[in-house]
């Protein structure tokens, strides 16, 4: 069916009183914009799906939220009367229309048979992952489009592990959604007569608390050992974090900190940052006027559903710099083996897990501390999948993290999670402060003993089926045109994982390798439209390594740019 025999469907199919008609009649002589809604389904893979929320079958609403939850549904029937009895953890995030999702799915699972809990409002990424694995359910469903613009969101989906789902899993359930009928094929039922009937379990404070006990239970210095009166700006970008955050911070004795007021509450519309991504500086304006006026030592963020996390930090000249995660990286590797060491209780097998496209400098700092550095493909379903292989061959894991600001510290909650890695950034700052030294400071001596890297992390959106066909050619285009040197430097190496490479899952990604130490990666996102990039070099001196990733990037990105 072409894209015009599916907009005149969803017309003849949609009450006249839905609002989703009378945005498709408003688009009725947009022919670009009716191929753009329908010339596809919204794809599901191991992200679960992601859109932009409007009418039609490439878009997130209520049809393709119930054909893709009817098919997870029907997988997980597949999987036997256990499975059922298991369940289905649900949780959503504070954009438009993902408490309705939340419930939509609710409703399905339980007229499906399946058992479901879900919480009695929004709740972090992490903290779903968390109860997955603490409830003992077979799945797990959050409606959240993460750190997207706002006129996006997401279905993200977790299998009984606590990570999101593999790609076989993946796999099965986009098989089982494809063979859904949109109109006719979902099993429905209320979700408040669920609630009363006992199909849907509304979980209790009880379990938030289980879950800040975790976070909290990774501590590695307390008490007279920490500066609890540093000074500290918090902001969750009118996300999940608020609470959790902040109650995080008083437990743990934390005396002088503010939180952002105009970002402290919820807000799908996001209206005092634009792109609630903590890792783009701009989403830090507002926090930076509090720090400066509060006279803060560190500026946190976490993204919408509180899995990002990312920080400033306070120069020698007192101005605020912001990490990209690569540096917070570093900060938390170096914290945790410090830390560890110093207390007597790093493992005689300790073991960290980041990203192919992640610095090399973290494996040069666990090498330092007798700990082993294993590298997956991007993504936490891959880090933290990683875990019971660790168990299995004697490891302890200690941490694992990628560089787009995603750490995950405790073993007990298998996905990213932006509030434990904020209370161990918090935690080093006060340890820190005690000695009478900064983050800055740390991060410069992480420098001065280890290497001086850079880090750079660009990317370029291209958007709808143009875009999407953009990328595809210059990813075709750079495979058959690799480049023998850049920026005047040799390449010495260049792995595809096109395939796979020795034990790392295929990806479509590359990665190469230069004469002088730099290398660089190369990948479409596998959830927004962009192709992203990754520069790293490593010289005598911070400034000319940043000079060196530069050139190299500039060539890079020249090169990609000619792709028309």
């Amino acid at each position: 069916m072409d894209y015009q025999a599916r907009y005149d469907e969803w017309l003849r199919r949609l009450e006249d009183s839905d609002p989703l008609k009378a945005e498709l009649l408003a688009i009725k002589d947009d022919e670009k914009e009716k191929e753009e809604r329908f010339y596809q389904d919204l794809s599901f893979g191991t992200a679960g799906l992601r859109g932009k929320v409007g009418a039609g079958t490439n878009r997130m609403n209520f049809f393709t939220v119930g054909k893709a939850t009817q098919g997870v549904a029907d997988y997980i029937k597949s999987r036997g009367e256990e499975a059922c009895r298991k369940g289905v953890v649900i949780a959503h995030d504070p954009r438009h229309f993902s408490k309705e999702f939340s419930q939509l799915a609710a409703g399905i699972f339980a007229a499906n048979g399946i058992r479901v809990y879900t919480f009695p409002d929004l709740r972090p990424t992490p903290e779903l992952a968390f109860m997955i694995r603490r409830l003992g359910t077979i799945s797990g469903i959050n409606i959240t489009a993460s750190h997207n613009p706002k006129d996006y969101n997401g279905y993200k989906a977790y299998w009984d592990d606590g990570c999101q789902v593999s790609a076989e899993v993946a796999d099965g359930m986009y098989e089982c959604i494809k063979a859904v009928e949109t109109w006719e094929g979902v099993k429905k039922s209320d979700y408040d007569e669920g609630v009363k009937s006992g199909a849907i379990t509304v979980l209790g404070e009880e379990y938030d608390r289980e879950y800040l006990d975790k976070i909290e239970a990774l501590a590695i210095h307390e008490g007279d050992e920490l500066d609890l009166s540093i000074p500290l700006v918090y902001t969750p970008l009118n996300g999940c974090g608020s609470i959790p955050f902040r109650q995080m911070l008083t437990d743990r004795g934390f005396t002088n900190w503010k939180i952002v007021p105009e970002q402290e509450n919820p807000d799908p519309d996001f209206t005092t940052v634009g792109y609630p991504n903590p890792e783009d500086p701009k989403a830090f304006a507002l926090s930076e006027k509090y720090g400066r006026e509060f006279g803060a030592e560190l500026l946190m963020a976490t993204d919408p559903d509180s899995d990002r996390f990312a920080i400033e930090i306070r120069d020698n000249g007192g101005n605020y710099v912001p990490l990209n995660g690569n540096q917070t990286g570093y900060l938390l590797v170096n914290y945790i083996l410090e830390g560890h060491k110093s207390a007597g209780t790093l493992p005689a097998k300790g073991a960290m897990v980041k990203s192919i496209v992640t610095s090399t400098l973290s494996t040069i700092m666990a090498k330092a501390y007798g700990v082993e550095m294993f590298e997956t493909l991007t993504g936490f379903k891959n880090i933290c999948g990683k875990i019971p292989y660790l168990h299995e061959n004697g490891f302890t894991y200690l941490f694992g993290y990628e560089e787009s600001v995603g750490y995950a510290a405790c073993e007990d909650i298998r996905d990213k999670d932006g509030i434990s890695a904020g209370m161990l950034v918090a935690e080093a700052a006060a340890y820190y402060r005690k000695q009478g030294k900064t983050l800055w400071d740390v991060l410069s001596d992480i420098y001065d003993r280890y290497g001086y890297f850079a880090e750079d992390e660009p990317n370029i959106v291209l958007e709808g089926i143009p875009g999407a066909q953009r990328i595809q050619r210059m990813m075709k285009y750079f495979r058959e045109n690799l480049p023998a040197e850049v920026a005047g430097v040799k390449v010495s190496k260049v792995i595809d994982y096109i395939n796979g490479y020795e034990d790392i899952p295929a990806q479509n990604a590359l990665r190469l390798f230069l004469d002088n130490g730099s290398w660089f990666a190369i990948r479409p996102s596998g959830t927004e439209p962009k192709i992203k990039f990754y520069f790293y070099s490593n010289r005598d001196s911070r400034d000319e390594a940043l000079k060196v990733n530069a050139d190299i990037k500039t060539a890079i990105l020249d090169l990609i740019n000619s792709v028309e």
